[in-house]
């Protein structure tokens, strides 16, 4: 079995997998870090552990303390190749560790140009192709964070509990509105740049994508969560990690 790590901005996602299939998966605080090895112990015990860091060294080390004794990390970067992706972006160790995952996760779910969104702290939508070349993406802040940044920098928009609407006619309609508007926005143009002859899809995971998704106009699939199914195929081929 293979424990996989995704270090996020705000929590840890976690998996366990073996068999060709997830055991269990889960999402912890970093408050929260003492649950982490009774969790995944419920699963059974893993004997690798691979992970994807964005959240710093302090946090990995947090991690590693609190996992099952005798486990230790491989946190895998970002390279120019690995699992069938190739790196396009113009410093290949620059990109961060979890879209690299998450596009060699899209790889291995569809064969044909992908959109690939991770709708988290922060919106990232990255173009991959048919070959699995990664053509370079966006960054942009998350649903929350947008909304956040408004009622914090503004004195009379506060952080608003509205909904999704055409014609927004009342304050707090207009920043829900404004601000899926802006994620979906960003998501259909950059997917216009996919080839049409390389039957493309939009692969979208994160926490904000059940929000996302019912508003975009461009064939779209969700995904529980892309970073842990890149690791899940990173992690079958151990001479793959890059430490």
């Amino acid at each position: 079995m293979k424990l996989l790590l995704d270090l996020g901005n705000t929590r840890l996602k976690w998996g366990v997998h073996g068999d060709g299939r997830w055991l269990a998966q889960g999402a912890l605080e970093y408050d929260h870090l003492e649950r982490l090895a009774p969790e995944i112990l419920g699963a059974g015990r893993p004997h690798v552990a691979v992970g994807a860091n964005v959240a710093g060294a302090r946090r990995a080390a947090e991690v590693e303390m609190a996992l099952p004794a005798g486990l230790e990390v491989r946190w895998n970067l970002a390279r120019e190749r690995q699992c069938g992706v190739v790196n396009r972006y113009l410093r290949a160790n620059q990109l961060g560790a979890d879209r690299w995952a998450a596009l060699i996760g899209a790889r291995h779910l569809h064969r044909g140009a992908a959109l690939v969104v991770m709708a988290g702290t922060a919106t990232t939508v990255d173009l991959l192709d048919a070959d699995g070349g990664f053509d370079g993406g966006l960054i942009l802040p998350g649903l929350a964070l947008m909304r956040r940044s408004l009622a914090r920098d503004t004195s009379d928009l506060p952080f608003a509990d509205g909904r999704h609407v055409p014609r927004p006619r009342r304050t707090e309609d207009a920043i829900v509105s404004g601000c899926l508007e802006a994620q979906v926005g960003a998501i259909e143009r950059m997917f216009a740049r996919c080839a049409p002859a390389q039957d493309p899809i939009c692969l979208l995971s994160g926490g904000a994508a059940g929000v996302i998704a019912p508003a975009l106009e461009v064939p779209c699939r969700q995904i529980g969560n892309l970073v842990l199914e890149g690791l899940a195929r990173i992690a079958e081929d151990r001479a793959n990690i890059t430490l």
